[in-house]
């Protein structure tokens, strides 16, 4: 496995496809270009020049760091290349006063092996309200 942080090397069409079989959901190239770019870490891994996996992290260098993105191309899940990607950006986000990570439901006993633990006060607003609500990522106004 080849890995960089270097996005010179990204073509964001093949990234934006991978986050779609992963699957990640749609994300358009020209907005992952925009994320990476304003990420302070970020890691692409690469095997006979595939991108089999990517992650980042914006972090402010002092307070906060937040993980997210991380995706796996599936000819590459299963072999340990995501928990790879989580510990490197982890690893890179050390000396800040946290490290938080958006974990997709389901994957939460998978991120708390890496020593991550649930928040009790995280809030989130997202642009599509009824859709986070669905996918189980917010629960619904009392």
């Amino acid at each position: 496995m080849e890995w960089t942080s270097d996005q010179d090397r990204i073509d964001w069409n093949v990234l934006s496809e991978l986050y779609r079989i992963a699957p990640l959901g749609d994300k358009k190239p020209e907005d992952l270009k925009r994320a990476f770019g304003n990420s302070m870490y970020k890691c692409f891994a690469f095997e006979a020049g595939i991108l089999a996996g990517t992650g980042r992290a914006v972090a402010d260098g002092v307070d906060c760091s937040y993980i997210c993105d991380i995706a796996v191309h599936p000819r590459f899940q299963g072999r340990g290349l995501g928990k790879e990607i989580a510990t490197r950006l982890r690893d890179l986000s050390r000396g800040h006063r946290k490290i938080i990570l958006y974990a997709n439901p389901g994957t939460e006993p998978f991120y708390e092996k890496l020593g991550f633990r649930h928040m009790l006060t995280a809030m989130a607003i997202f642009s599509n309200e009824d859709a986070a609500i669905k996918k189980g990522l917010i629960a619904p106004s009392a």
